[in-house]
């Protein structure tokens, strides 16, 4: 009888995750032709408008758990993370970015010790060591999107683009959870190569 117990079990264990995984809505695919002009390339500071940066980007991850305290928690209780939410580990921040675009793809050096690629278009499984969660990237007109989402379906979606003069680098951070429940964090990056920016406007003007 415990044998016959055990192989009923499991296959039931098998099946409640298979049902799981189809309830995710699907990934929405993104564009895989930049417009012309948009280019991400330059090295790219992190604007100090606001101390607390990494407390916004967890407060925007607690909205999204559904934290109703508004992310508002002690220093013991933050540094804990709900087990549900695993996605935080695909968000990589820091002072400087380094991008440099290709044709078909970007490349950001994060504080000179990361480096992530971003394919146009791509649609892929990605790892953080033994985590592991789908990835879609590409264009909206303008903005380039990253949605990250965990086995648990929840979501990271980063968006990137260009100020008009090119020299504010915007980067959107939205964490989106279970029941529709979004957390939303913004950082500013400012161009430090502004004389190559300045330089091709100035050739563009004859």
């Amino acid at each position: 009888m415990p044998v016959f117990r055990t192989r009923i079990v499991v296959p039931a264990i098998l099946l409640f995750a298979l049902v799981s995984c189809a309830t995710q809505e699907p990934l929405v695919p993104h564009s895989a032709e930049p417009l012309e002009g948009v280019d991400f390339s330059g090295t790219w500071l992190l604007r100090d408008i606001d101390s607390d940066d990494q407390r916004d980007i967890i407060r925007a991850l607690r909205r999204a758990e559904g934290d109703k305290s508004g992310g508002q928690r002690t220093r013991r209780s933050s540094s804990g993370r709900n087990k549900s939410a695993m996605v935080h580990v695909f968000l990589e921040t820091g002072k400087l970015l380094k991008i440099t675009q290709t044709p078909y793809a970007f490349f950001v050096s994060v504080d000179r010790s990361v480096v992530e690629e971003f394919r146009f278009g791509e649609h892929r499984d990605v790892n953080v060591g033994q985590i592991v969660a789908e990835r879609v990237s590409g264009w909206d007109g303008p903005v380039y999107v990253v949605e990250t989402r965990d086995k648990n379906g929840i979501r990271l979606i980063e968006r990137f683009w260009l100020s008009d003069d090119k020299l504010i680098l915007n980067r959107e951070i939205t964490f989106r959870g279970q029941k529709d429940l979004v957390g939303s964090a913004t950082q500013f990056f400012d161009r430090t190569d502004r004389k190559a920016v300045t330089q091709e406007s100035g050739d563009g003007t004859g």
